[in-house]
């Protein structure tokens, strides 16, 4: 088992070594300022008749769109970066999902502009103006409550860890990264193949949050089996919980999309300083 779990690591470490170095991530926003200007580039060639029509039909008409396909990108390097948090504590990986969360709801509200009429206007479009301050303070106000879940993880006591064979659950948990990478490419590619040949489908980064739900259940269990804890059961089995809030937020109408978003990182932060006080309350016994 032991040459199993340092396979896994040797496979994981470069791949998040090489994923989070400096470097690549100023070239990955190089290329988005790039994506952003092509993208504007060839949605003008389509607004004035000097596309193919082959490739016009594939192309929105609303530069927009390239708003949206920029923070879109954003999201995708965002989700990627979670999958590699995974194997860190159950708090710091359920922290970067509210960061994902805000920034689901700020691409919603650029998302909102492509449905406006060129150039924008306020006659007719009161509905979409509201879904735009919606998700704009939606986002604005997770993003704060984000501020305050990590000043209380700061303060939080991870219980006894010297109970657990802290490697090999490390280990397990890079094991289970690695597989959600591969499914997160392979549904990004397949969303990617339906878009070029004009299938219409859902937000594969949502459906991917089903996924997330099941792994965080998956990680609480193999938790278990390395430190049978209750506390901790309850606690990481809560943080499983705000991950179900989130995927519930991200198919949720507007509105009802910021509260249910707004209600699971509180319960996150209610969650932390119980456990916290709990933790406490063990130490002192």
């Amino acid at each position: 088992m032991n040459n199993l779990f340092a396979r896994i690591t040797y496979i994981f470490d470069p791949l998040q070594t090489i994923y989070e170095h400096e470097k690549v991530h100023r070239k990955i926003s190089v290329l988005l300022v790039f994506l952003f200007v092509s993208s504007l580039a060839v949605i003008e060639l389509k607004r004035q008749g000097l596309l193919p029509q082959e490739l016009a039909a594939l192309v929105p008409g609303n530069h927009f769109y390239a708003v949206h396909a920029a923070f879109t990108v954003i999201l995708v390097l965002e989700v990627i970066s979670l999958i590699f948090v995974l194997p860190c504590s159950f708090s710091r990986s359920l922290g970067k999902q509210f960061e994902i969360l805000s920034l689901i709801l700020i691409r919603n509200a650029f998302k909102e502009l492509s449905y406006f009429p060129e150039p924008l206007g306020y006659e007719g479009n009161i509905d979409k103006i509201l879904h735009i301050l919606s998700s704009g303070f939606g986002a604005l106000l997770i993003f704060a409550l984000l501020g305050v879940y990590y000043k209380v993880q700061k303060r939080s006591v991870e219980d006894d860890g010297h109970h657990m064979d802290l490697y090999s659950f490390v280990a397990s948990k890079k094991a289970i990264s690695l597989l959600l990478l591969v499914s997160f490419v392979s549904m990004g590619s397949y969303s990617v193949y339906q878009s070029i040949i004009g299938i219409e489908h859902s937000d594969f980064i949502h459906n991917f949050y089903t996924q997330l739900i099941l792994t965080d259940i998956l990680i609480v269990l193999v938790s278990q089996c390395f430190n049978p804890s209750a506390k901790m059961m309850f606690r990481n089995s809560g943080y499983a919980l705000s991950t179900l809030m989130i995927r519930i937020a991200l198919v949720a109408p507007v509105y009802y999309n910021v509260v249910l978003g707004a209600a699971a990182i509180l319960f996150a932060i209610l969650l932390s300083l119980v456990s916290q006080h709990l933790f406490q309350e063990k130490r002192l016994a």
